[in-house]
């Protein structure tokens, strides 16, 4: 039990702040960070070593991240997007009317790639973070990300 406590006192934070660049919300990543924590230690026997615990501990808080969301279900279907005329995506996340878009645009998008593209611009996670996170390559992290965001800005002309 020390030794957990050790990991959560080391990690904590690393964990939270991952989990806030995703949500965007204090509360909610501060609900998500708890339920990683309390997860990893029911399943402390199963952490095999194969990766670095703070990897380990990130996929656990993404996973329990996407199911939070995928409960939540918060869309307003309703709602007709404005057009983007930016082709950018970096720069039309800096526009608040069109991150709404952006997002739905993501929503569409298939897997790998809709993660990828994730944690990597809302993740801010580095190619490497994300290779280690699919157990993949820094390279197939860096080529999923292009080939995701060349879909988003093709969607994104398109509508």
């Amino acid at each position: 039990m020390n030794d957990f406590e050790n990991i959560y006192n080391q990690y904590f934070r690393d964990i939270y702040l991952f989990v806030l660049s995703l949500s965007r919300n204090e509360a909610i990543a501060e609900e998500i960070t708890q339920d990683t924590f309390f997860k990893a230690l029911k399943s402390i026997d199963s952490f095999k070593g194969h990766c670095k615990i703070n990897v380990w501990l990130c996929q656990i808080a993404k996973n329990t991240y996407f199911s939070y969301v995928e409960k939540q279900k918060r869309f307003e279907l309703g709602q007709v997007p404005e057009p983007v005329n930016l082709i950018n995506i970096e720069e039309a996340m800096l526009d608040k009317d069109n991150v709404l878009r952006i997002h739905r645009t993501l929503r569409r998008l298939n897997e790998p790639y809709k993660e990828v593209f994730t944690l990597r611009v809302f993740g801010e996670l580095s190619f490497g973070q994300i290779g280690d996170l699919f157990e993949k390559t820094e390279s197939w992290a860096r080529v999923t990300f292009y080939r995701a965001k060349t879909k988003m800005q093709q969607a994104l002309k398109e509508e």
